[in-house]
Parts: C-alpha cells; structure tokens; sequence
C-alpha cells in the first residue's frame, strides 16, 4: 500500500509532466530514467537506491545505462544512482551537479520542477555518451513507480 505522503507528493498533471520529461530525455538517448519515490528510506540511503534500482530489473537494460532517481519523501532525502556503463563514461562531478540541480528545487518545494532539471539533466549526459542507436527501444517503463 502506497503512504498518503507519497500519493500527495505530486499531482497527477505534476507525474504527467515528469513522465514527459523522461520520454524527452530518453529520446536522444539508449539509456533509460526512472523515478521512485516511498515516504521513508529502509536503510542507508545510496543502499536502498540499489536495493529499488534491482527491484526495477534496472540492470537488465542492453547497455547497462540505466538511471535511478530515487525519493524518501517524508525523510527529506533523495539519490541518484547510475549503472556502471554510465559510471564509467561521465564526469567524476556529474551526479553531483545533477543533485544539486534537484536540490536548489527541492529547497523551494518545487519537487516536480526538480525531477524535471533533474531528468533533463541527466538525459544530456545520456545523449553524449549513448546516442540512440538503430537498436534503440524503450527498455523500461517511464512511468514513476511508488512504494
């Protein structure tokens, strides 16, 4: 059962928005985007962020260039976690920046226009470094899961 918490975090027009974002991000890339957001985080932060990002079968995309972004509404905290191929191909600061991207939101209460930079931000480095290729499919589902 998903917390009223997490439900009230963003409208449904907000999720719709985000969810196009994604779809935008993803259409110059082969990587993939998610979101999850849950009321608390179950452990350390950047453990539960694998914990979710293998629950999502996130691994299982060709090109090992999946990305998490993981909420814990009510503790006020988020992650971003990225699969290794990824890893491997940005800059040492990129999930740094693309955190504070969603912060400097965040701060202010503008969760979804958070999640937005964020997505966009995130899709940019995706386009650099894993163009769409003839073999480009949508891996994994763009929608924001919740739990």
């Amino acid at each position: 059962m998903v917390s009223p918490d997490v439900e009230s975090f963003l409208t449904a027009k907000e999720e719709q928005e985000i969810i196009e974002a994604i779809r935008v991000a993803e259409d110059h890339t082969s990587g993939e985007i998610r979101i999850h957001i849950e009321d608390t985080c179950k452990g350390h932060l950047e453990e539960r962020a694998l914990q979710v990002f293998s629950i999502l079968k996130m691994h299982n995309t060709r090109d090992s260039n999946g990305v998490l972004i993981y909420v814990a509404v009510n503790d006020h905290k988020f992650s971003i976690y990225g699969d290794e191929c990824i890893n491997k191909v940005v800059p040492n600061n990129f999930w740094d920046e693309t955190k504070s991207i969603i912060e400097s939101h965040f701060k202010n209460g503008a969760f979804k226009q958070g999640l937005v930079e964020g997505v966009l931000h995130a899709g940019q480095q995706l386009k650099a470094h894993f163009p769409v290729d003839d073999f480009n499919t949508n891996e994994l589902s763009n929608t924001i899961s919740k739990g």
